[in-house]
């Protein structure tokens, strides 16, 4: 499940794989995730919002069973949303404009790909202002169509989860 372990002082990343999906041919799609690993046995804390794992922002703390990288639980959020964008063409033009935006609200560009970009973003900047933003920035790039990554529940990608309620104006 992890591997190339690294100190930074005394917290330890490493890296773990999660179920992200399944291919045209119904085989498991897993992502390569960064994380601190915490005290407690199979518990880490995200470092990077993920392109595909469904239910993860940066900051979450989840457990994963070593064995199982389809069995992950949320223990506790950070309160951020996992945006990512999705572009037919590089997404450097859309990255220039977009992550300057993103960085004045505290939001932060957590991984660039030569199709995508994935975003961290408070929930309390509000959902209002988080979709302005990402609508009128890919209004004129063709292609392209940002979603949110962990606030729908990741069986049926509809239902959403209402985790922010604890943290709506709480700030």
């Amino acid at each position: 499940m992890s591997d190339s372990n690294q100190k930074q002082g005394k917290a330890e990343t490493c890296w773990v794989q999660l179920l992200a999906g399944t291919d045209s041919r119904g085989m498991p799609v897993l992502e390569k995730l960064e994380v601190k690993r915490l005290e407690q046995e199979g518990t880490y804390e995200l470092l990077h919002s993920p392109l595909f794992v469904r239910d993860l922002a940066a900051g979450d703390v989840f457990s994963c069973e070593n064995d199982n990288p389809a069995s992950y639980t949320v223990i506790k959020r950070s309160g951020k949303l996992a945006v990512r964008v999705f572009c037919k063409e590089n997404p450097e033009e859309l990255e220039t404009a977009l992550t300057p935006e993103v960085e004045k609200l505290d939001g932060s560009l957590d991984l660039k790909t030569d199709r995508a970009l994935v975003y961290s973003m408070h929930v309390n900047i509000g959902f209002g202002e988080i979709e302005r933003l990402f609508d009128n920035a890919i209004a004129d790039t063709q292609g392209s169509i940002w979603y949110y990554g962990n606030i729908y529940d990741r069986e049926d990608g509809v239902t959403p989860l209402h985790w922010w309620d604890e943290f709506i104006n709480q700030v």
